[in-house]
């Protein structure tokens, strides 16, 4: 279908040159009827002819393989050949062509043969151009189409490694739960239940309705209030009107599951402090926590390179991310044009 559009592409473009100029030299009153159709459609045809010759064969046979020898010369047996194949025809229709040609037979020949090729040099020299231009816009269209691909593998990668990360992290809250014999802990796995669904059915496209993701977050922070119990002092708090704006899913939890993981939640005076303000097409996300001194991460912290990685992808030029790591507390401050 897009081979048969270009088809008819070139035919239509064809036909308007033809028509355009053979309508002028035929209203001018300079040329005959016949002598329009001899110019302007068999030497068009012929011209269109070596045009495609050039483009169709000899540029993809030879100079695309690097035979430029070759191609030379068969560039220069093309321009003998047509050259001649026009006289031919102005032998033919000599009333319409040759007539116009002073000087003797062999002048007369020579001359008309040097339009010819300066003629035939030129819908060759714009066939070539036609052919490096397609070849150019198909190679960038190609490119694109490889960095896109790395760029979608990449991304998939890098968001099969939330998944496992968030449920070993939420398999560890529940198994303490279940340890301590907690009436809590069926909530705590329907709560995982909610979470799970949104992440395996809910967040497979680029980007999701800030407030499913919203939701999302709220879920996982109620999960970490189960776990934590009365002894949990947590602040979420979500301002601005959230409506029909988009975010990329499971960007803003590896901030908040650190937060758990390396902070101190039970400390009334140092509570952690979550804030997301959304105005129109920006959302600011907030978040501190006391940082607890005996708890790293050995696998070297996978969820904030992931992330980082991500924005870098997804949100080029976009966003601001501001983490400082001090002595006893963690701030980070992520500015997003969603």
């Amino acid at each position: 279908m897009k081979k048969g559009w270009q088809i008819s592409c070139h035919i239509l473009i064809w036909l308007g040159f033809i028509v355009f100029f053979a309508s002028l030299a035929r209203f001018s009153g300079k040329m005959s009827v016949q002598a329009v159709l001899v110019v302007f459609v068999l030497y068009g045809f012929i011209n269109i002819s070596l045009f495609y010759l050039n483009y169709l064969v000899l540029i993809p046979r030879f100079l695309d393989k690097k035979k430029y020898k070759l191609y030379a010369l068969s560039i220069l047996a093309a321009l003998v050949g047509f050259g001649l194949l026009k006289y031919g025809c102005g032998l033919i229709f000599k009333r319409e062509i040759l007539m116009h040609t002073k000087g003797t037979q062999e002048t007369a020949f020579l001359k008309y043969f040097t339009n010819t090729v300066i003629i035939s040099t030129i819908f060759l020299f714009l066939s070539a151009v036609l052919k490096f231009t397609v070849d150019w816009f198909l190679n960038e269209r190609v490119q694109r189409d490889l960095e896109n691909q790395r760029l979608s593998a990449e991304l998939s990668f890098l968001k099969s490694q939330i998944n496992p990360h968030f449920l070993f992290n939420s398999l560890n809250s529940i198994y303490s739960l279940a340890y301590q014999k907690s009436d809590t802990t069926p909530e705590a796995i329907l709560k995982l239940s909610e979470i799970m669904r949104y992440m395996l059915y809910e967040c497979n496209d680029n980007k999701v309705d800030l407030d499913k993701e919203l939701q999302y977050l709220q879920n996982y922070i109620d999960l970490q209030k189960i776990r934590f119990g009365n002894h949990a002092f947590i602040n979420f708090e979500v301002n601005g009107a959230v409506t029909n704006q988009q975010i990329v899913p499971l960007l803003l939890i590896s901030f908040i599951e650190n937060a758990f993981k390396h902070g101190i939640a039970n400390d009334a005076a140092a509570p952690i402090t979550m804030r997301i303000n959304v105005d129109d097409g920006h959302l600011s996300f907030f978040i501190r926590n006391k940082k607890h001194t005996h708890n790293r991460d050995a696998s070297g912290g996978i969820g904030l390179a992931n992330v980082r990685r991500r924005l870098n992808l997804l949100y080029p030029g976009k966003y601001n991310l501001d983490i400082r790591d001090e002595a006893d507390t963690y701030t980070c401050q992520l500015s997003l044009v969603l």
